[in-house]
């Protein structure tokens, strides 16, 4: 009751501005529950999303990084990147970074030994025997790279040359177009 009292003797532009004060108060209320400030844009399946990142060994070396480059763009589950990348991306907002370690199984699985060959080497094209060449099998949906070449054979790894790897990356949420947005 003591405000109302105090109110009684305001003038009509102090009451004016009273008026204006609990205006702009009931607005702001309204906002912030209607999540229209402060809500965070994360990612769920089907969203597009773009990202930089910087992606490291365990010693620190650079093996990939889209820094300075066009951003990275792809489908939240859609498994167009590794599954430790995308989870790490999930928990994030827009304009927020996180620094994340890949462990293998997450990443491009273990080393398989199992993935490596040996053939004759009369029967492979001269201009791909360089070891670190790396070209498709057609029909296989492999790529496949040279790592040993001697006068009899060539050796052929089919496992990815991250395989067997803990990776870090260093991943920026840049972007997040939600399913169904034009």
């Amino acid at each position: 009751m003591r405000v109302l009292e105090d109110l009684r003797g305001a003038t009509q532009w102090e009451m004016t501005q009273i008026k204006y004060l609990a205006g702009l108060v009931v607005v702001a209320a309204l906002v912030l529950s209607a999540g229209c400030v402060g809500a965070e844009t994360t990612p769920t399946a089907g969203d597009n999303v773009s990202v930089k990142y910087i992606g490291t060994f365990e010693n620190g070396t650079v093996f990939d990084s889209n820094v300075g480059k066009e951003a990275f763009t792809f489908t939240i589950g859609e498994k167009q990147v590794i599954p430790g990348f995308e989870k790490a991306v999930l928990g994030l907002s827009e304009d927020e970074s996180v620094t994340v370690k890949v462990p293998m199984e997450e990443a491009y699985g273990e080393y398989n030994p199992a993935l490596v060959s040996t053939i004759n080497r009369s029967d492979f094209p001269d201009e791909l025997a360089v070891v670190g060449t790396s070209f498709m099998i057609s029909g296989k949906n492999a790529i496949v790279r040279v790592t040993a070449v001697n006068e009899t054979t060539v050796t052929l790894d089919r496992n990815h040359f991250l395989a067997g790897e803990n990776l870090t990356f260093t991943i920026t949420l840049l972007s997040v177009q939600k399913h169904g947005d034009a």
